[in-house]
């Protein structure tokens, strides 16, 4: 009896994890893309593609990365292009700080790994439907940059235009 009681609280416990995990209603995308253990080199595009079923929305963009505690700047430069399925590119430069002036690392992490959340564009109209580009590379001197294992690209809806 004790068995099967225990059965039943793993299984509605499981079943009440991928409800909450499945039930991000404002999410249009969002993955992470792994950057190989030995660094991420400087001509390595990081894709991502997402579907825009309609234009009536409006949208929040963010990068999500993470580093680990060897990773050895402050911060990290990236070059970001937007290919939509017709239209001009949009080409970014941005800085994103992983650690405040005394050496902590920002964001959410334990046992070495840190994960931040980084708002790119907010209030984001899609003019077209179909299939959109994110690329990613770094912008960081080392040719390979090394303390970077993931980074992620997510797209939430913000409301309706």
């Amino acid at each position: 009896m004790y068995k099967k009681q225990l059965f039943s609280l793993a299984a509605g416990l499981l079943f009440a994890g991928f409800l909450v995990v499945s039930c991000d209603s404002s999410r249009l995308y969002d993955t992470f893309r792994r950057i190989p253990e030995s660094g991420w080199h400087a001509d390595s595009l990081m894709v991502y593609r997402f579907e825009v079923p309609n234009t009536s929305g409006i949208h929040n963009i963010y990068f999500n990365i993470r580093n680990d505690r060897n990773y050895g700047f402050s911060n990290l430069w990236l070059f970001v292009d937007i290919i939509p399925p017709e239209g001009e590119q949009v080409t970014d430069t941005i800085q994103v700080i992983l650690a405040d002036p005394s050496g902590k690392w920002l964001g959410k992490g334990f046992s070495g790994l840190y994960t931040n959340q980084v708002p790119y564009r907010t209030q984001v109209y899609f003019p077209v439907q179909g299939t959109y580009t994110v690329q990613i590379r770094h912008g960081m001197r080392p040719e390979v940059l090394t303390g970077i294992t993931d980074i992620g690209v997510r797209i939430e809806h913000a409301g309706v235009r």
